[in-house]
């Protein structure tokens, strides 16, 4: 009898080009000024100011053609230390595993 080998096959690299945005999804707390325009702040419900999120709970600031974020360079700083592959980001992932089948 022959046996098949098993090979892993390794995961997808995380990028930001190969995402569907997860992050996008999460609550962003303002906590620096970062030049974020006016149009995408809200205010949570204990005064607190948020990044405004539409209906469906997607970030205003998202492009939903490109899933790009179109405030890239004045993005709250929860954006930028949020690491693209990080534990933090790989958890997110797995919560919208349909979008990577």
């Amino acid at each position: 009898m022959k046996t098949i080998p098993v090979h892993q096959i390794p995961l997808p690299a995380v990028t930001c080009s190969t995402c569907a945005a997860c992050c996008c999804q999460l609550e962003v707390m303002l906590i620096t000024d970062t030049g974020v325009p006016e149009r995408f702040i809200d205010t949570d419900e204990w005064g607190g100011e948020v990044m405004l999120r539409l209906d469906d709970g997607w970030c205003a600031a998202l492009d939903r053609d490109s899933m790009m974020c179109t405030i890239y360079e004045k993005r709250p700083l929860i954006c930028r230390e949020f690491e693209m592959g990080a534990p933090e980001c790989i958890e997110e992932r797995k919560g919208i595993a349909t979008a990577y089948r």
